[in-house]
């Protein structure tokens, strides 16, 4: 590929390879958000005499959230397991969800907490009656508990009243250990009124590395949509909704077990975020679920679940490597071999293909200096140097593409994986061996990036390459400087995944550098003769 290029065109692609990984980079690293921010399209239910002062409008004609105020409120419920505790406030929203596993704590070894004080919640309830939802935002919820316990496999329920002049609300809730819930509401007359999913979970924000956050929503025709944060425009509006999730890399809050008639809308807040909500019955009930996106979980509460766990644009490829992966986690009982285990079958598999543009790659370095004769032959005449060029190639079965259309190909497999490894919440706390406690953060010491980047830097120098410029030789040259840099703060599993398969690599291009140096020793022992 590289030899029908001009020594600027080299240049070019080198620079651009390298301009990618800084653009890759400032993707990584998103500036951190300002969660304390007043939202125009969003609609909270906010305070009672004992909460915060705050206020909300709504829009009277067209469903559409107007000027609103985050704010936090009192709590009236705590419910407890073995791995969370959440709270209910008096606005009848889950106002709270603390992880007390530790796998999931912050930087600052301090629980996780899903759901942000001052932002969107689930369960908040809107009226399209301006002057009902005036007063349902100063009127308290009741309960008829303050204390659930669940111990496993157990399940208890909560019920909160909200009396209103014209009418009563009432939310059933019954919680399980495994952090879903059944809820029913119902109202006592008929209004038109909405139930929010709730903004997206914010758990160890700045560690985001690529992953998509935002909202999904699965439809019964097995389409998934995803609004990324950031890129919510207008209104949309679903049918036949399977389920609805606003999402972080790892955890999530899901409802799902909706009417097939029920219509879910999205709107954008006021940094073009997704905001999901339903239109409701007068009685209404679904199911939820707020915790990590585990695979065993959710499939273990309702296997339509697992569509909450995305892979982007590669979820076709993604998702059986994920069940391959965890199909090795079965056998060898620990992560960090599991990704060793999969880098090799996925190597194997793709060997023939490899190996093909290896060959061509070979082929190609033993004709370059032909090549070069032939330019300079018919200089004056491209017509006549592209049959010649072209000629030589067929002579000696060598395909200018052959060594780049398998790289090519390899990309989606190698987008799979690294998504299938971003968003595995099952590496979170996982150990391999030695230092590496957690495979879904940086190696502390930083071993595996240098390995990673030595290792590209010798399969660089075993690679044939037909550089003629000394600049596009120096700037290929960085390229393992430039990786070793992003890599020091990639998730330690992405970063073993990158190592293994660059181990393979090497092995390979050994044993095909070796083949060509004894095709070429024979040559000239039978010429010496």
């Amino acid at each position: 590929m590289f030899d029908k290029m001009s020594p600027n065109q080299r240049l070019m692609v080198a620079v651009g390879l390298s301009i990618l990984f800084f653009v890759v980079y400032t993707a990584i690293f998103p500036p951190k958000e300002n969660l304390d921010t007043q939202n125009p399209n969003n609609t909270v239910a906010l305070k009672d005499a004992k909460t915060q002062v705050a206020s909300t409008t709504t829009s009277s004609t067209d469903n559409t959230p107007s000027s609103v105020t985050k704010t936090a409120s009192n709590d009236i419920v705590t419910v407890k397991a073995d791995d969370f505790i959440l709270t209910i406030d008096t606005l009848g929203r889950i106002a709270s969800k603390e992880l007390l596993q530790e796998k999931y704590n912050t930087k600052d070894n301090k629980h996780a907490q899903m759901i942000q004080t001052f932002a969107t919640k689930p369960l908040f309830i809107r009226f399209m009656d301006e002057d009902l939802n005036k007063e349902a935002k100063k009127t308290p919820y009741s309960a008829d508990v303050e204390t659930i316990t669940l111990t496993k496999g157990e399940a208890k329920k909560v019920t909160l009243t909200q009396k209103l002049s014209e009418l009563t609300v009432t939310k059933e809730l019954t919680f399980y250990d495994d952090g879903h819930y059944d809820a029913t509401v119902k109202l006592s007359k008929e209004k038109r009124y909405f139930i929010y999913l709730g903004e997206r979970p914010k758990v160890n924000e700045t560690e985001q590395m690529m992953a998509a956050v935002g909202a999904l929503i699965y439809t019964d025709d097995e389409i998934l949509t995803i609004i990324e944060d950031g890129e919510m425009e207008g209104r949309k509006t679903f049918t036949g909704v399977e389920l609805v999730a606003s999402f972080d890399q790892y955890t999530a809050s899901i409802m799902y077990g909706f009417q097939k008639d029920t219509t879910i809308l999205v709107e954008r807040d006021a940094d073009n975020n997704p905001l999901v909500y339903f239109d409701a019955l007068p009685t209404m009930s679904f199911h939820g679920y707020i915790g990590p996106k585990n695979y065993d979980i959710l499939k273990s509460i309702d296997p339509i679940l697992v569509n909450a766990i995305e892979y982007g644009w590669f979820t076709f490829a993604a998702k059986p490597l994920f069940a391959l992966l965890s199909y090795l986690h079965g056998i060898f009982g620990n992560w960090g071999w599991s990704i060793i285990a999969l880098t090799i079958l996925i190597r194997l598999v793709l060997y023939p293909l490899t190996y093909k543009g290896m060959v061509s790659m070979q082929k190609m370095k033993a004709i370059a200096p032909k090549i070069k004769e032939i330019q300079a032959k018919y200089k004056g005449d491209p017509q006549r140097m592209n049959a010649a060029v072209m000629e030589m190639y067929k002579k000696h079965g060598a395909n200018p593409l052959g060594g780049c259309l398998p790289m090519l190909l390899q990309i989606p497999v190698f987008f799979a994986i690294y998504r299938v490894l971003l968003n595995a919440e099952e590496l979170q706390g996982a150990p391999w061996i030695l230092w590496i406690n957690d495979l879904s953060r940086m190696d502390p010491y930083f071993v595996l990036p240098i390995l990673m980047g030595a290792s590209m830097y010798f399969q660089q120098r075993m690679t044939p390459n037909n550089f003629t410029d000394p600049l596009q030789e120096k700037v290929f040259k960085f390229l393992p400087i430039i990786f070793t840099f992003f890599f020091m703060t990639f998730p330690s599993g992405l970063v073993l995944y990158w190592f293994v398969n660059n181990l393979f690599s090497m092995l390979q291009q050994f044993i095909v550098n070796q083949q060509f140096k004894n095709k070429e020793d024979l040559e000239k022992a039978i010429k010496n003769k």
